[in-house]
């Protein structure tokens, strides 16, 4: 299964795809309206479930793809309806955590297509995290062709456009031979299960109270800019005691000096001026959202918000009039206050309901996913 040749848009990107089998291409142009009948001939074979009352959470699918690395290279891989993974008790991954994943989504569009966005960059950024953890590379044309088969194989968990609910798809990697020496392991396996999701928010998306935090999420030159699975173990504890305090998420500064805004334990932070300009954290230690960086193009290249990527000091915080949370699972989150201890920081334009650039942002970019705006290039993956 391949796709046609992608061309990347936004600053980060830094090469395109290689062409390879027609099945499944990459969009280069919006999707055209799909007849009436096709589209009922697409909802009729969808899986009888209650779409717009799913939670987030898992629902087993039909097909998971699996690959193993042995001998100092990959197999072929291939779809299989079993959901259980057999390994070693001294496996690499269950010692020393030597794993990382990946997350995307896919959609049913307006018109009855099944689309997923931008897969070709989560395939940059997990190269990035194995290559940090001594793990070997999944080529990211295969970690395509992978992803997009693993959704046709499950077309059916795949929500119905208007239900609010989308197809969650997790790749991810594990050393899976024993280990008990502090180093990497031999043999790998990759995967990627599906798992059809409600939104992340019920009820709406309604603004939120984070907490700046006292403890860190990453070690300055650490893991923090990769999608290790350890960096999200550090944040457990941190997020329970902030839910049980009242809060929704931890704010955590730069773990060297606990001067600068980073992001929170699941999503990075972006910022609105109150003459409208958008403003995110820069940082080493910040792991690179796929959404935010898609954000950013929409905001420079299609509304024409000035965009700054910069270190965003804390005493800065009352300045802004919008503040938000960005991620696949979400898209945007607006945040309406941030407690700093003893000390309340009110963004007025996101205090009530999610602020009026943060919502075009939003709107633009949902718009694009779901097939209502035009996409840029490369963008879309229509599955066939």
């Amino acid at each position: 299964m391949a796709i046609k040749k992608t061309v990347k848009t936004d600053k980060s990107t830094k090469k395109a795809l290689k062409p390879a089998k027609k099945t499944v291409k990459a969009a280069k142009k919006p999707v055209k309206t799909a007849k009436k009948t096709k589209t009922a001939v697409r909802k009729s074979s969808k899986k009888n479930l209650d779409w717009s009352n799913l939670p987030f959470a898992y629902v087993k699918t039909d097909k998971r793809f699996v690959s193993n690395f042995k001998n100092g290279m990959w197999d072929k891989g291939k779809l299989t309806t079993d959901d259980k993974i057999v390994i070693t008790e001294c496996a690499g991954v269950l010692q020393y955590s030597q794993s990382c994943f990946e997350g995307l989504k896919a959609y049913t569009t307006e018109d009855g297509h099944i689309v997923t966005f931008r897969p070709d960059l989560n395939a940059e950024r997990m190269e990035r995290s194995c290559k940090r953890l001594e793990m070997p590379v999944f080529p990211q044309e295969r970690f395509i062709e992978a992803v997009l088969a693993t959704i046709k194989a499950n077309k059916a968990y795949v929500p119905p456009y208007g239900s609010g609910a989308t197809l969650y798809v997790r790749p991810y990697m594990f050393g899976s031979n024993a280990v008990i020496g502090v180093k990497p392991a031999d043999e790998y396996q990759f995967r990627i299960f599906v798992t059809p999701v409600g939104p992340y928010f019920k009820g709406g998306v309604k603004p939120i109270t984070v907490r700046i935090s006292d403890m860190d999420r990453a070690a300055p030159h650490g893991t923090g800019d990769i999608k290790a699975g350890l960096n999200y173990a550090m944040s457990l504890h941190n997020i329970v005691d902030a839910h049980e305090k009242g809060f929704s998420e931890n704010m955590y500064l730069d773990p060297a000096t606990h001067t600068y805004i980073e992001e929170t334990g699941g999503a990075n932070i972006l910022f609105v001026t109150q003459d409208g300009r958008l403003v995110t954290p820069k940082s080493d230690s910040i792991l690179p959202s796929i959404t935010r960086r898609s954000l950013i193009y929409v905001a420079e290249s299609i509304l024409h918000i000035p965009v700054e990527e910069r270190k965003i000091d804390k005493k800065e915080l009352s300045s802004f009039s919008e503040c938000g949370l960005c991620g696949t699972a979400a898209v945007i989150s607006p945040i309406g206050k941030v407690v700093d201890h003893d000390k309340e920081i009110i963004f007025l334009g996101s205090k009530d309901r999610m602020g009026p650039v943060l919502q075009k942002l939003y709107d633009t970019l949902t718009g694009i996913q779901m097939g209502r705006l035009s996409a840029p290039k490369g963008w879309i993956y229509e599955i066939k």
